[in-house]
């Protein structure tokens, strides 16, 4: 699988990652339904013997309980892939999300994540939100102090804008920015995607599928089906009147896929994947076969053809909308 290195000194990543946002269960506010950690971890393992080198993760996810399975998926196999993990999101015993930046909070929860994912390091440290905003550089500190002391290889950040970066890049590089990325949400095209370019600062989309909505699985009764516990229930890409604007471009996608011998899952990722800042996308999996499906796009360049047909159809979707 095609690699690239994540910015100017980060390792080599393919091009594909796992994300592992859903395996986190749905014990916790921003869970994605039920979950078996079986068929998580077989998942994960379907995704490094594909050739994926690695998996990301977030304490807050399950509330911890992504990380765990995470750790049990890459035992015996550390050595040969990364893993990214985030802090900066802690949960209170009654399961609700605080945003805790602190140099102590930092620390603890770097700690916490090892046990976790049963490593003595982490390959990528990210703060998962830039909240609260005046306690970045106080975190982003401690993570460098982590990275002097092995226990973190690299530093990255999610989430966040060009000026908190650019408040933070003094003090120790950015290897990485994750920000959310699809043919529906391009806001990071105007000036996050030009700056990280500019500064050599690796990007690592997550959503390129947009919660599953560009997978091409979805259909209106799918969508209303969607488990109270699974926050896509909740979301307006998969409720009207964007739901019925969101399929109808999925559709208009099909026949370039098709023709390609692709699925329009594999589209979207390898549209995301055109940008040149874009080092790399997650794309998460719940169930064995949902990695070697979209696997293929790490490899896909688009056409210019291709492309402009696209670029059509979502100048269509924004005119209906």
């Amino acid at each position: 699988m095609t690699t690239r290195r994540l910015g100017n000194n980060g390792p080599l990543f393919t091009r594909i990652g796992m994300g592992t946002w859903a395996i986190g269960g749905s014990d916790w506010k921003y869970g994605w339904g039920s979950q078996d950690d079986g068929d998580s971890v077989a998942v994960i393992h379907e995704a490094l013997d594909l050739g994926i080198n690695w998996i990301d993760t977030a304490a807050a996810y399950g509330l911890g309980h992504s990380e765990e399975v995470v750790g049990r998926a890459v035992a015996g196999r550390r050595d040969k892939i990364f893993l990214a993990t985030k802090c900066g999101r802690k949960w209170t015993p009654d399961g609700s999300i605080v945003s805790v930046l602190d140099a102590a909070s930092v620390r603890s929860e770097l700690e916490a994540s090892l046990r976790r994912l049963k490593t003595e390091w982490i390959d990528l440290y990210q703060v998962h939100w830039p909240d609260p905003d005046p306690q970045i550089e106080e975190a982003w500190e401690e993570i460098a102090k982590a990275v002097k002391e092995g226990k973190v290889r690299w530093a990255g950040v999610s989430n966040f804008s060009s000026a908190q970066m650019k408040r933070i890049q003094a003090l120790h590089p950015i290897t990485s920015l994750q920000p959310p990325y699809s043919m529906l949400r391009r806001d990071v095209e105007k000036e996050i995607l030009p700056f990280c370019g500019e500064n050599g600062i690796g990007v690592i989309c997550y959503s390129p599928l947009q919660m599953g909505i560009l997978s091409g699985a979805f259909s209106p009764e799918r969508a209303a089906s969607l488990a109270g516990d699974d926050l896509r229930s909740r979301n307006p890409y998969f409720a009207e009147p964007g739901l019925s604007r969101n399929l109808a471009l999925v559709e208009k996608l099909r026949p370039i896929a098709r023709r390609n011998g692709r699925s329009v899952g594999e589209l979207a990722l390898a549209w995301v994947l055109r940008r040149p800042e874009v080092t790399a996308a997650i794309v998460g999996g719940r169930r064995p076969g949902q990695a070697k499906d979209l696997a293929g796009a790490a490899d896909w360049h688009l056409s210019r053809e291709d492309a402009a047909e696209i670029e059509k159809a979502l100048a269509e979707r924004e005119a209906a909308a």
